[in-house]
C-alpha cells in the first residue's frame, strides 16, 4: 500500500512554535515501524513557519510574507534536519521536496515530480514534502498541506491519505464550544450539510482548518481514495487506523 500521511504544525510544535520533540519522536517512530512492515509512505509535513518563528524567538506569526518566507527558510532547515536525525534512528533515509502551486499545474513539472517520487519509493526513502514557501507567492501557492497533500495522494495514485490534526476527526458541531457534539466516524458524500460543519482554523500557527480537510477529502474521495482525520496527539492512532479499529473520521472514496 502506498499511503500518504500529512501531519499539521500543532501536532509537531507547542503554541510558541517550539518543537514538540517527544510527540516528534514518537511520530517518526511509528511511521518507521509501519513501513517497515512494507508500506510505501509519503510525508506531508508542515511546520517549517512555526519552527522558524521559534528559532527566531518571535512571540507572534509574522504579518508580512518576507518575514513569513524567512521564517520558513530557518525553519526547513531545523524541521528536516530533525526527520532526518529520528529516521536514521530506525535506518530510514529522508528525501526532502518542496513544491509549488505551479509545479502541480504544470504538466511536465509535475511528471518530473511523480517520476521522482516513484524512484524514492523504489529506493527505500521516506519522502518528505513541503510547500515551497520561501518563494511561494499568493500566486503560485497551493495555500494549505491538507490541499497539497491531497493532490500528492491523488497524483501518485496512493491508497490512502491520512491526516494528522489537533483534532480526532469531523464532528456533528464544533466540540469546543458544544459540549454534546458527536464525531462522525464515516462519510460518504461531502454535501452541503458536511461543509456547514467546518468551522475555523484551530491553532494560530496553522494555515488550515476543517473547511481545507473537506475540499482535500473531495479530492480524494473524486480520485476514489480513503482519508482519513485523525488526531495526532498520539501518533500511536496511525497503528489502530491500519489495524481497523474506530479512529476519527474516514471519508470514503467513490466506486467503493
Amino acid at each position: 500500500m502506498r499511503i500518504v500521511i500529512k501531519v499539521g504544525t500543532s501536532t509537531l510544535t507547542y503554541g510558541n512554535g517550539n518543537i514538540n520533540i517527544r510527540r516528534m519522536e514518537n511520530l517518526c517512530k511509528v511511521m518507521s515501524d509501519l513501513k517497515n512492515s512494507g508500506l510505501e509512505i509519503i510525508l506531508v509535513s508542515s511546520g517549517a513557519i512555526a519552527m522558524g518563528i521559534g528559532k527566531l524567538g518571535l512571540k507572534e506569526k509574522p504579518g508580512d510574507i518576507p518575514s513569513k518566507q524567512a521564517a520558513a527558510a530557518i525553519g526547513q532547515c531545523e524541521l528536516m534536519y530533525i526527520y532526518d536525525k529520528l529516521f536514521q534512528e530506525h535506518n530510514h533515509t529522508v528525501a526532502q521536496i518542496l513544491m509549488t502551486g505551479a509545479d502541480f499545474e504544470n504538466e511536465e513539472r509535475f511528471s518530473n515530480f511523480r517520476n521522482t517520487l516513484d524512484r524514492l519509493l523504489e529506493l527505500g526513502v521516506l519522502p518528505v514534502i513541503n510547500e515551497n514557501d520561501t518563494i511561494a507567492t499568493s500566486e503560485i501557492k497551493v495555500g494549505d498541506n491538507d490541499t497539497l497533500s491531497a493532490i500528492t495522494a491523488a497524483g501518485v495514485n496512493a491508497d490512502l491519505l491520512i491526516l494528522l490534526s489537533d483534532i480526532d476527526g469531523l464532528y456533528t458541531a464544533d466540540p469546543h464550544r458544544v459540549a454534546d457534539a458527536v464525531l462522525i466516524p464515516e462519510v460518504k458524500e461531502i454535501s452541503a450539510d458536511i461543509m456547514e460543519l467546518a468551522g475555523s482554523k484551530g491553532s494560530e500557527l496553522a494555515t488550515g482548518g476543517m473547511v481545507t480537510k473537506l475540499h482535500a477529502a473531495q479530492i480524494c474521495m473524486d480520485a476514489g481514495m480513503d482519508m482519513v482525520i485523525a488526531n495526532g496527539s498520539n501518533p500511536n492512532i496511525l497503528y489502530d487506523i491500519f489495524e481497523g479499529k474506530p479512529a476519527g473520521t474516514r471519508f470514503v472514496g467513490k466506486g467503493k
